[in-house]
């Protein structure tokens, strides 16, 4: 499966927004607000405040499509918002799953936030070194799919909060979810790494090579 992760001639500079040089855009606007929310998110989850949290998260989560459309649409892609959109993204992902360990009713394990934080890690970690000699390393539908799940294991489990005890059917699919998201982490950031490991043995002039592209 790792050659679901584009890096290849089809997927390089052809399928890439060209760049605006302003960063004062709407896009980053949005993720500038997603960050902002996110950090709320943070801060709700620990006080036991889980349907607010949920409805912010909800909010946070739909801007990150709002920015990313608007960026391709108008041509408003950046490099600082190439970086900082991905960067929010760890942060308000990471951040709800460390937030939830330890909370009674949740399903999110201490080890389950290990995961995710060391995948995210990892895999900036790897875009850096491949990008960081000219190669292309962009995101993949699994790694889209990865943060998809993720999101909606969070919201599930912060639903499982906010009753307690939650319903038969509420508790059934967020061990579903939480679970799926948690094998898909760990897929994912091997997929990434095998792709990584094959981009570092090719040669710089190598035609595969492209331009870095954002998670």
């Amino acid at each position: 499966m790792s050659g679901i992760l584009t890096a290849g001639k089809t997927s390089g500079k052809a399928l890439r927004a060209p760049e605006s040089r302003s960063i004062f855009n709407v896009p980053n606007v949005l993720t500038s607000i997603r960050f902002c929310l996110a950090i709320a998110v943070m801060a709700l989850i620990p006080t036991g405040h889980y349907l607010l949290a949920t409805i912010i998260f909800l909010v946070a989560a739909s801007t990150d499509w709002m920015d990313g459309y608007w960026a391709r649409k108008y041509g408003q892609v950046t490099k600082f918002g190439r970086i900082f959109d991905p960067f929010v993204d760890k942060i308000i992902i990471c951040g709800s799953f460390i937030a939830l360990v330890g909370i009674e009713g949740s399903l999110i394990a201490s080890w389950m936030a290990t995961i995710v934080v060391g995948r995210e890690l990892l895999v900036t970690s790897l875009r850096g070194m491949v990008e960081g000699s000219g190669k292309d390393f962009s995101a993949s539908w699994l790694g889209k799919w990865k943060m998809v799940l993720q999101c909606a294991a969070i919201v599930s489990t912060l639903l499982c909060l906010i009753s307690p005890p939650p319903a038969t059917w509420l508790w059934i699919t967020t061990n579903v979810l939480v679970w799926s998201a948690i094998l898909l982490t760990v897929y994912s950031g091997y997929d990434y790494t095998v792709t990584a490991a094959r981009l570092m043995q090719t040669q710089p002039d190598d035609p595969d090579a492209s331009e870095p592209a954002s998670e």
